[in-house]
């Protein structure tokens, strides 16, 4: 298949599954880091109010200069959103603690409600923010 070729269906795959326009799906494809491209990517497939690759790149602009995703500790790659208040080191690297963030972020068990996609056994919500799980919404208007 000619390389024209190829990257016009590309282009109109691109298009027709994200609903963006031409130019938008050219810079998509065109974006020189593909993992930033693959974020990209479900930045617009995601979130309804992200429209455009330019609105996509604002946003995950603004994800990597967030001082809370900042990497904290270069071998755990634990960031400064994760860091453990209970602990000397506050890291994924401080090995004995007990404290909730360790629990939440080490142990695979903490999350067992759901599969490896981020989907809920019970209810079948998905990881799509606008999905969320329903199973404890029951329990927390009888304990109101």
């Amino acid at each position: 298949m000619p390389k024209n070729h190829a990257r016009k269906k590309a282009l109109a795959e691109l298009k027709a599954e994200l609903g963006i326009k031409h130019a938008d799906a050219i810079a998509l494809l065109d974006h020189p880091d593909a993992d930033e491209r693959e974020t990209l990517y479900e930045y617009l497939e995601t979130y309804v109010d992200i429209n455009t690759y330019k609105e996509a790149v604002d946003y995950l602009r603004q994800e990597q200069n967030d001082p809370a995703n900042q990497i904290m500790c270069t071998t755990c790659g634990w960031t400064n959103n994760m860091v453990c208040p209970e602990c000397a080191k506050g890291c994924g690297c401080s090995v004995g603690c007990t404290g909730w963030r360790h629990g939440e972020y080490t142990d695979p068990d903490e999350n067992d409600d759901y599969d490896e996609d981020g989907d809920c056994y019970d209810c079948g919500a998905d990881g799509d923010p606008y999905a969320e799980c329903t199973c404890y919404d029951d329990e927390d208007s009888e304990a109101a």
